[in-house]
């Protein structure tokens, strides 16, 4: 499988882009990689068969079909559709794929619901800083589960019991892990401060369909009334407002027109509502966003936050439109202390960008011109940055470490060729 390359830092292919060309055409967006990746951990709860639509074939979700069926699931993948069923004979998720995925942790929540203990190793995944774990063991011992550190290995011994549990800050992988450990603990649980991304209730929405008895996914508070047994159930997964949000990107830096499909309007606001202020021309209609780039980009303040605030997700997208907008922009990243390394890339291409307090506060004055080189992706949002940037380069550029990228686009090369961008792929 081809994502297991890029994981000890060897780069396997490379995106050619010559720039100039605007964005002009319509796209339909498919699953979301933050929606599925804990849905198909939740199929481990589940007795019977569970199907999963509209899954995007990424290496992510490669990495999460490994899993289950190393933990005993029988997994069918075809298309953009995955089932699950059998059930768990192994506790452990290795090392191989703990050091891939940082959503493998996500698994411990079910493998804790239906054995009472669970093992990992420390999740690997994009390097954006420490991306502390803490709030996930915190909630497991407010719900009776002992933890323990054994060198890179998580171990978590005891059957999940109800419990009221207030998260110090949002977090969204805690969120779901406690949600999911929850689902079978006796009594009534209650996550207060929860994060209320749009995937967290994509998630409940799912195992309320299998059975569950969840209340508040999307609000700071959710509350969990334990059940004794999941049924199997057919669900399809949101579309991905992050890939979205990039293509929208690909057209403002272009100065495009772009009709995206199948997406979720109200979900899309905290993007659409900066892509405005800077001048970009949106139109909504039912599940559909209108997009007519055509006039100069002017700069806008951004500040990254939990939802519904600008998604971190969408930082180094936006940061490489700014790069061609007129006057000064400011970035304030508040989620990830290391969500920085598209920034050298940029600036190695032309850019203007400045940092201070340690990667968290950038300054981006423009409009500059752009000029192709060789450029590196270092992490998933980062190349699609680098990526956008090069569509308005001057001559060829080539971004490598596309294996990165990949984990959360299904396939951007098509994509982007589907709406006037010329981009091809090349093994190395």
């Amino acid at each position: 499988m081809y994502y297991k390359f890029f994981w000890d830092g060897d780069y396997m292919a490379s995106f050619f882009v010559v720039g100039g060309n605007k964005i002009n055409g319509e796209i339909s967006i498919g699953g979301a990689k933050n929606a599925v990746l804990p849905i198909l951990a939740a199929c481990a709860l589940v007795d019977g068969e569970s199907i999963i639509k509209n899954v995007p074939n990424i290496s992510d979700v490669l990495v999460a079909i490994d899993i289950l069926r190393s933990l005993g699931f029988k997994v069918l993948h075809e298309k953009n559709t995955v089932v699950v069923s059998g059930k768990i004979t192994n506790n452990t998720i290795s090392k191989e794929y703990s050091s891939k995925m940082r959503s493998s942790i996500t698994f411990l929540g079910a493998i804790l619901g239906r054995t009472g203990e669970a093992t990992c190793y420390f999740p690997g995944g994009c390097k954006l800083g420490e991306r502390p774990i803490e709030l996930h063991k915190k909630g497991f011992s407010k719900m009776g589960i002992e933890v323990i550190e054994n060198d890179d290995k998580l171990i978590c011994i005891g059957k999940p019991e109800a419990a009221n549990i207030m998260l110090n800050f949002p977090s969204v992988g805690a969120t779901q892990n406690i949600l999911l450990a929850s689902v079978y603990a006796k009594g009534i649980t209650i996550i207060t401060n929860a994060a209320k991304e749009p995937e967290i209730i994509d998630m409940a929405n799912f195992l309320n369909i299998c059975g569950a008895k969840i209340e508040g996914a999307g609000t700071e508070t959710i509350i969990i009334k334990g059940v004794n047994k999941l049924e199997g159930g057919e669900y399809t997964v949101m579309p991905d407002r992050i890939i979205a949000g990039t293509y929208l990107a690909a057209a403002a830096i272009t100065n495009g027109k772009i009709v995206l499909n199948n997406i979720c309007v109200k979900d899309m606001q905290p993007i659409t509502l900066q892509f405005k202020k800077m001048g970009v021309d949106i139109v909504t209609s039912k599940n559909m966003l209108i997009v007519n780039a055509g006039k100069s980009l002017t700069s806008v303040n951004v500040k990254t936050g939990t939802h519904p605030n600008f998604p971190t997700d969408m930082q180094a997208q936006i940061m490489a439109v700014l790069t061609q907008a007129k006057g000064t922009s400011q970035i304030e990243e508040n989620i990830f202390e290391a969500r920085d390394k598209h920034v050298t890339e940029l600036v190695k291409m032309g850019a203007n960008i400045t940092s201070v307090l340690k990667g968290r506060h950038f300054f981006v004055t423009g409009p500059t011109k752009l000029k192709s080189t060789l450029v590196c992706a270092e992490d998933l949002r980062g190349g699609a940055a680098l990526v956008i940037a090069a569509l308005v380069a001057e001559g060829e550029m080539i971004v490598k470490g596309t294996e990165y990228i990949e984990r959360g686009y299904e396939d951007i090369v098509r994509d982007l060729q589907l709406i006037g961008a010329n981009i091809y792929k090349k093994e190395d």
